[in-house]
């Protein structure tokens, strides 16, 4: 799949917005890609992971389980374990920071991939692999449908994703006029409890 081609399933699901956006690192944009109503629906949740998984055998070789952060590395990771013959846990948040509990575990020697839906600044990712460093296993690498930050994210570790995008994003001091007349909406999860 090319980017073009990610990006237009997020168009079939009505996932690609358009307005003034404020993204999870809090810095703004005039583009939001809504991946929850795309992870809503199996087909193209499945259509998605599969054209990822195949990317990631080729690079990675043999994982053993996918880890990602809650909210956003649930689905994709959980879809991501299923084409890969993997296990998929998750990390949440507990009293600030990312732990794995409800009884996930890591064995020794077992390869662990991070998982995400989309990346822009890296820091679920990065978190993601301090949790997992606290843990036995070996972390080979990390995914991500969506790279919006257009390769230029630090996320901690080697990342491949499906699509690499550059949609613009602002410091929310340094608006262009065109988002400044319009009401900011906060569509994310972080900083769900």
């Amino acid at each position: 799949m090319t980017s073009e081609d990610v990006l237009a399933v997020f168009k079939e699901a009505g996932a690609l917005l358009e307005g003034h956006f404020i993204l999870s690192s809090g810095r703004r944009s005039p583009v939001f890609l809504q991946k929850a109503l795309v992870f809503s629906r199996p087909d193209l949740s499945e259509k998605l992971c599969k054209a990822l998984a195949a990317k990631l055998t080729a690079d990675f070789g043999k994982i053993d389980v996918v880890a990602g952060p809650a909210v956003g590395g649930i689905i994709p990771g959980y879809e991501l374990a299923r084409h890969l013959g993997a296990r998929a846990i998750f990390a949440e948040r507990v009293d600030g920071q990312l732990q794995f509990r409800r009884g996930f575990s890591i064995a020794e020697g077992e390869r662990v991939l991070i998982a995400e839906d989309i990346v822009t600044t890296g820091l679920s990712f990065r978190e993601t692999v301090e949790a997992l460093a606290k843990l036995p296993g070996e972390v080979v690498g990390g995914a991500c449908i969506i790279d919006r930050s257009g390769g230029r994210a630090d996320v901690g570790c080697k990342l491949i994703s499906l699509a690499q995008v550059n949609f613009p994003d602002y410091a929310p001091d340094d608006l262009p006029p065109e988002l400044q007349k319009l009401e900011a909406i906060k569509p994310g999860s972080r900083g769900l409890a």
